[in-house]
């Protein structure tokens, strides 16, 4: 297949580097036919750099390597889209993506994510606004973060038993209050993602043993 992509004068091509849970464009890169073959060998990102003229490892130095999920050629075959779980940052920065700097921002459309959400919440922890019902919770501590948990659990339970949009409305609060309750106690969206993503691994391989056993 490495064959069939069209390279550029200089015999590169240019690497979308994504999230494989979140989606999230990390960072932009290039390959050449050697880094790509040691990538997909490796199954971890291996880049061309332009300006020193070699190839490099995510992770090599840093150890926030980029484990590759999958790889997919647009349509012309000039560039790629790297889907990669990350053990760390992306950015030498140190922040997540390369792509934390705002240029433009419309108004009207707004984007919504689970991890903006989180991020939100992270900064309210530290910057406790005054009038924040978030920095409100901060402040009074686990019993009252667990407290609402538990109520919002109850409201969801009730949701389901009246209608579909009071349990949508109900959810939303309790996804809320939970996320608090990691923020509150460090816990990472990507421990959760990690964790469910290692239970259907097993699941997975368990089906496969149940198949070949019934063979």
């Amino acid at each position: 297949m490495i064959d069939k992509l069209n390279f550029d004068e200089n015999g590169l091509i240019p690497a979308i580097v994504q999230d494989h849970y979140t989606k999230a464009v990390l960072t932009l890169a290039y390959m050449n036919a050697e880094s790509l073959a040691i990538s997909i060998a490796e199954k971890k990102t291996c880049f061309y750099s332009r300006s020193r003229k070699e190839l490099w490892r995510k992770g090599e130095t840093s150890g926030n390597w980029q484990h590759i999920a999958s790889i997919y050629a647009d349509c012309d075959g000039d560039a790629l889209v790297v889907e990669v779980v990350k053990d760390g940052p992306a950015c030498h920065t140190g922040e997540e993506s390369c792509f934390y700097t705002p240029v433009f921002v419309s108004d009207e459309i707004r984007r919504f994510s689970l991890n903006a959400l989180f991020d939100l919440l992270v900064e309210r922890r530290e910057t406790r606004p005054e009038g924040s019902y978030t920095s409100y919770l901060f402040e009074q501590g686990l019993d009252k973060i667990l407290k609402k948990v538990g109520e919002e659990t109850t409201e969801v339970i009730i949701g389901a038993k009246n209608s579909d949009k009071e349990m949508v409305y109900e959810i939303a609060d309790l996804i809320y209050h939970l996320m608090v309750l990691m923020v509150n106690q460090n816990v990472k969206l990507s421990d959760i993602i990690d964790e469910l993503a290692s239970r259907h691994i097993i699941n997975k391989k368990e089906k496969q043993k149940n198949y070949e056993e019934k063979e």
